[in-house]
């Protein structure tokens, strides 16, 4: 059998050696996933587009996730990289206080939001670091205005 491990860096050779001793191998591209509780990633798995090369993104430096047809995009100020997990497991995984789901397809870095725009429509047009933008739907609106003191 074979997992991935979502634990905290200092504990993931503890961890992964305790596996281990129980036949269990880690692999970062398992289906399955052992997650420590309330511990979020600091990095991302994530593919290049163009070469298909893995690497290994630090979350620091995303502005946007969304999805884009059956794919989801991973969106930074230089590239936009592929990945293989769901939207809402990418939430999950990431810390809230840092990161926030504004629509069904779309979840932003706080600190990357360099202008926010109202609509007419109970929306916001958010403007990221990247010149990307991103629409907060009225699903998200009144979760949006309370995350941003507005």
């Amino acid at each position: 059998m074979k997992v991935r491990l979502e634990v905290r860096r200092e504990r993931y050779e503890a961890v992964r050696a305790a596996l281990a001793e129980h036949g269990i191998e880690t692999d970062d591209e398992a289906d399955l996933v052992l997650s420590e509780r309330d511990a979020f990633s600091d990095t991302l798995l994530v593919r290049e587009g163009d070469t298909g090369a893995r690497v290994v993104l630090p979350v620091g430096e995303i502005v946007s996730i969304e999805t884009r047809g059956r794919g989801v995009e991973v969106c930074t100020a230089e590239r936009v990289y592929q990945t293989g997990e769901r939207l809402y497991q990418l939430a999950a995984a990431l810390d809230p206080e840092k990161f926030l789901r504004v629509s069904n397809s779309s979840v932003i870095a706080r600190d990357k939001v360099r202008r926010i725009t109202p609509t007419l429509s109970m929306r916001f047009i958010l403007t990221m670091a990247d010149g990307r933008r991103v629409d907060v739907t009225r699903s998200y609106y009144y979760m949006f205005k309370e995350a941003f003191g507005i």
